[in-house]
């Protein structure tokens, strides 16, 4: 049976803003608001990206770009040390990638499941895929979210605002 998520630590909290900086600078851009941050053992960040779906193509999740990165630039024992942070819980897509080179914890502010409500208050359409909670994709995995409170109510905004102006 799946673990079930651990609430944050206060080590959490500022990688997590800068998520949600990277959310919002995809937003600026014109896309999806996501945004994750590598972080290595020793709590210094590795590596950012935000999500670059319309810039690219369907697959530019920034989990799946710092996945790759890692796996170009980390040692088996530095990914596995390795925290990836991110805005939204991995996709099944993100999770499968996550779990194949054996990185670290996962820590999300919002999960799936709260972002297919956001999705339906917005109108927008509904995913092609279904999603899972990411423990039940990756095998011993330790994984802290959703959050709650101000974070998760910026990053709600944040998606909102995407899918209602999208819908427009």
């Amino acid at each position: 049976m799946p673990a079930t998520p651990q609430p944050f630590t206060a080590a959490d909290l500022p990688h997590l803003r800068h998520c949600l900086q990277l959310a919002e600078e995809a937003l600026l851009a014109g896309d999806e608001p996501f945004g994750s941050v590598l972080v290595g053992g020793d709590g210094q960040v590795l590596a950012t990206a935000r999500n670059r779906v319309n810039e690219l193509n369907n697959l530019a999740h920034p989990e799946v770009e710092l996945v790759r990165w890692a796996g170009e630039n980390l040692s088996e024992e530095e990914r596995r040390a390795a925290t990836l942070y991110t805005s939204g819980e991995h996709c099944p897509m993100c999770a499968a990638a996550h779990g194949w080179l054996g990185l670290g914890p996962i820590v999300y502010l919002s999960s799936a499941r709260q972002l297919q409500q956001w999705l339906q208050e917005a109108g927008a359409p509904a995913a092609p895929i279904n999603f899972l909670p990411v423990q039940e994709l990756i095998k011993e995995v330790e994984v802290r979210g959703p959050g709650s409170g101000e974070l998760l109510e910026q990053i709600k905004k944040l998606q909102l605002r995407y899918h209602t102006r999208r819908n427009e």
